[in-house]
């Protein structure tokens, strides 16, 4: 009688339990964070006397690490060398966490454009807010225009 009354209320009650789960599984999944940051001279330090800026825009997908991003930038001084994301508060500079250039390119045309897969030091970096992403320039090699990372409020 046991058996029986089980096998009638709780295997399909946990039936059901598993099928709702598979179903709402992906939903409850951690979904992308957009987030982006101005870009300009003023920001870099030193600070570059420039007429450039632009802007630096981020998806990141917490589950996967995945980081994408566009940058565009316009007026800058020279043609652009590389792009980083680098550790460092506003008003301090850092190491080079993330390129967002192919190393050694010197195409690279707004939109800067890109993805990879931020191992877990580099995602925990990123999404600190102890970051920046700044646009070195052949005039500027140093960086001509930088913004500050600011990621969303988990």
């Amino acid at each position: 009688m046991r058996i029986a009354t089980f096998q009638r209320l709780v295997v399909p009650a946990m039936c059901l339990a598993g099928a709702a789960a598979l179903w709402a599984g992906p939903t409850l999944a951690a979904s992308p964070e957009k987030f982006q940051t101005e870009l300009s001279g003023q920001s870099q330090v030193p600070a570059v006397d420039t007429k450039g800026s632009g802007t630096a825009e981020f998806r990141y997908n917490p589950t996967t690490h995945k980081l994408s991003w566009s940058i565009s930038y316009k007026d800058l001084s020279s043609e652009v060398m590389m792009a980083h994301i680098h550790s460092g508060a506003a008003g301090a500079n850092g190491k080079v966490v993330v390129s967002l250039t192919k190393k050694g390119s010197m195409e690279n045309p707004s939109p800067i454009k890109g993805a990879a897969t931020l191992t877990e030091d580099q995602a925990k970096e990123v999404m600190s807010g102890n970051t920046y992403v700044n646009v070195h320039t052949k005039d500027h090699p140093s960086g001509e225009v930088r913004g500050q990372i600011t990621p969303p409020a988990s």
